[in-house]
Order: C-alpha cells, then sequence, then structure tokens
C-alpha cells in the first residue's frame, strides 16, 4: 500500500481525478469523445465512398466548421454569463438528437450528399455551444494547482479516443454498417450529458454590469492587448487553411490510392496519431513542465514536418510511424497550450477566451476545406499535403524568429 501511496503522488498527470465533479466530467467525455472519433471516421469514408469524389469530404468538414464558428462567441459569452453546466448538458442531448438523426436517415436508405452537409452543419452548432462552456468549467471543478493535470487527463481522453473510436468504427462500419456508428455516437453524447447532469462546479460570478454583446467586446479586447493569444491563434488559423485542412480531406484518398488500402489502415493512422498523442499528453503532465510560447511552437513546428513525412512516405508502416511521431508532438504542445490559456486567463473570461481561441484559430478552416475540395483534382494528395505541410512549417520557423516572440518567454 505504500507503494501504492507513493506511485500516486508521483503520478502527477493523475491529480486531478481527485475531485469527483472532474470525474464525472472526464468520464463523460472519454465516451462522448470515443463516439466522436468513430463519427468522423464513419462520416469521412462514408462520403467518400457514397460520392465517389475526392473533394465531397471538403464541403462536409467545410460545413461542420463553418456552423461551429458561427456559435462560438455566442457560446463563449453565455458561458461567461450562465450556467456553464446547464449549457453543456443542452448541447449533449441536441447533438444527440441530430446524430440520431443522421443514423435513422442512412439506415432508411436516404442518404445524400446534401443530408451529410446539413446534418455535420447542425453537430458544428452544437460544437460552437459545447466548447467554451467545457473549457470554462474545467477550473471550477479542480483546485487550482491540478489545472495542469486536469488538462493533462482530459487531452488524455481527447487522444485516446483516437485508439479506440477508429478501430470501433471500422469493425463495426463493416459488418453493421455506417448508421449503427453514428447511433453509437448519438448514445454517448446522452451518456455525457447524465453525467455532467450529477457535477456540482464551483461558482464563478459573471460581471453583473455586461452586456451579451458588451461581453463579446471585452473578450476581444483582451485577447487583443495580450500578444502571446493573439499571434498564436493568427498563425493557427493560416497554419489550420493551408496544412491541416488538406491533410483531413485528401487522408482517405492518400490511403486509397498511394498506398492501396481500406478503410481499417485510415482508421490504424488515427489510431497510432492518438497513442503518440497519449504518450505526449502524459509526459506533459508527468513532467509539471514550465509552460513557455517557444516550446509550444517548436513542438507545432514538429507537428507539421511529421505531416509531411506521412504524405511523402513510400510505405504504409512508415508512414504510420510517422503518425505516431506526429501524435506524441501534438499531445504535448496542446495540452502545454491549454494549460497556460487556463492558467493566465481570470475565470470570468476564460470562456470567451476560449471560445475567440476556436473562433481565431479556426477562422480560415472552411476556407482550407473548400480550397482543398477545389483543388483535389490538380495534383496527387501527396503532393497537396506537402505544399501545405511546408507552408505550415516555414511559418512556425518565423514565428520562432522573430524578436518579438522571443521576448514574450
Amino acid at each position: 500500500m505504500a507503494s501504492v501511496a507513493r506511485f500516486a503522488a508521483r503520478a502527477r498527470a493523475l491529480h486531478a481525478l481527485r475531485s469527483r465533479d472532474f470525474r464525472l466530467l472526464w468520464l463523460g467525455q472519454t465516451v462522448s469523445l470515443i463516439g466522436d472519433s468513430a463519427f468522423l471516421i464513419a462520416l469521412a469514408w462514408k462520403t467518400v465512398s457514397f460520392t465517389h469524389s475526392k473533394g465531397s469530404l471538403g464541403f462536409v468538414l467545410m460545413a461542420n466548421a463553418a456552423a461551429m464558428l458561427s456559435t462560438l462567441l455566442i457560446g463563449g459569452a453565455l458561458a461567461d454569463r450562465y450556467s456553464r453546466r446547464r449549457l453543456m448538458i443542452a448541447s449533449d442531448l441536441v447533438r444527440a438528437a441530430v446524430v440520431a438523426g443522421l443514423a435513422t436517415v442512412d439506415a432508411t436508405g436516404h442518404l445524400s450528399l446534401t443530408w451529410l452537409i446539413v446534418f455535420a452543419a447542425a453537430v458544428g452548432l452544437g460544437d460552437g455551444f459545447f466548447q467554451p462552456a467545457f473549457g470554462g468549467m474545467v477550473p471550477q471543478v479542480v483546485e487550482e494547482g491540478h489545472i495542469a493535470s486536469a488538462n493533462s487527463l482530459i487531452a488524455l481522453a481527447r487522444h485516446g479516443s483516437l485508439l479506440v473510436g477508429p478501430t470501433i468504427a471500422a469493425g463495426i462500419y463493416y459488418s453493421e454498417g455506417s448508421a449503427t456508428v453514428f447511433g453509437i455516437d448519438a448514445c454517448s453524447f446522452v451518456f455525457s450529458a447524465g453525467l455532467v447532469y450529477f457535477a456540482r462546479p464551483r461558482r464563478v460570478e459573471a460581471e453583473a454590469s455586461e452586456g451579451f454583446f458588451t461581453g463579446i467586446g471585452d473578450g476581444v479586447r483582451y485577447v487583443a492587448g495580450i500578444p502571446w493569444l493573439w499571434m498564436t491563434i493568427g498563425i493557427a488559423s493560416i497554419i489550420l487553411m493551408i496544412g491541416v485542412a488538406p491533410f483531413q480531406v485528401l487522408l482517405p484518398t492518400l490511403v486509397k490510392q498511394h498506398f492501396h488500402r481500406g478503410v481499417g489502415s485510415y482508421g490504424l493512422l488515427f489510431t497510432l496519431t492518438g497513442v503518440g498523442m497519449v504518450i505526449g499528453t502524459v509526459t506533459f503532465g508527468q513532467l509539471n513542465a514550465r509552460r513557455s510560447i517557444l516550446v509550444t511552437y517548436g513542438f507545432w513546428a514538429a507537428t507539421d514536418f511529421f505531416r509531411l513525412t506521412v504524405a511523402i512516405a513510400p510505405w504504409y508502416y512508415l508512414a504510420a510511424g510517422f503518425s505516431f511521431l506526429r501524435g506524441a508532438c501534438i499531445g504535448f504542445s496542446l495540452s502545454m497550450w491549454e494549460t497556460m490559456v487556463m492558467e493566465r486567463v481570470p475565470e470570468n473570461r476564460l470562456s470567451r477566451v476560449i471560445s475567440l481561441d476556436w473562433f481565431g484559430s479556426t477562422a480560415l478552416l472552411p476556407v482550407g476545406y473548400a480550397l482543398a475540395a477545389v483543388v483535389a483534382g490538380l495534383a496527387s494528395p501527396a503532393v497537396i499535403i506537402s505544399i501545405g505541410a511546408i507552408g505550415s512549417m516555414g511559418l512556425w520557423v518565423v514565428a520562432l524568429a522573430s524578436g518579438r516572440l522571443r521576448a514574450l518567454r
């Protein structure tokens, strides 16, 4: 027992689990994220297989991202003024109904590209309300010194879902069909809402004098006054457009045409990325590393490098190994970034800042999806992904060389 106690004391990444309310929040999100990962694999493969078009997935993802953008700032303002817990429950239940509707349309044989776009957009609307509320609620259910541990565990759930979700999606997709995968995701939202209902987060007083739109404006002014926030959000927005969007849109086609493999191999790339993310996340949580914007940028540049190597790898299993390394960089850097935000931003502004982070970072993502869909036929997936990855790496290198950024350390 003494050895177990010593291990628990050393396991910094697990300290947030001492909180009952965080355990409820974390378990609900773990299950929901597994459902989401399975949903995304099934959605991507169904879209490409159903339409027989390399660019069709770009339009589906564009609708999802654009819809989320339309509600993010509203969600952030609402979460800083009203109950984050209730907002999360409502968002979970609405998304459960939407995904259940998609499963029904698919099962009855009435699915079309239009329906895929409509349902993807509806899920995105719910995401925009959920994410700011969830991010703002984390400091309300853990002690101040355990925020890094909480973020590490949340990232572990998020990235670990890429281990389980794609496996579920690949197996059930072949045996039962995509509608069943969608139905499982709908159930995961209901499970998450149920656990959040029993959580009792610490209350945070809103700034009573603020109006709704005034609150959004205050959040914008706050972010604009913090260089490390607005610089990172701006760079990330461009990189998601030119690097991440084409990778997400064209990866199924890359697996099909370049490696001559099927949905199982596509899911395995996500699984190995998830393994890397878990390791990177746990490493951050266990080290309790000093939060540094320079280190974060360095890891993000490495992420783009490994995305490039996935695209140009001559053999599938080499690409799979690079996917693992890419995941490790993502896991470490995202955990560090999210911890910096939660530790340095006042709690009564946190949801708005998180919503602005999501909004600003993903603002150009729909454009990236659309561009990827348009250029999909102009060159091979490997070439298009490589160009985006090289451009992304260049932006991080320029940022790291900036004297102004080094002054922010």
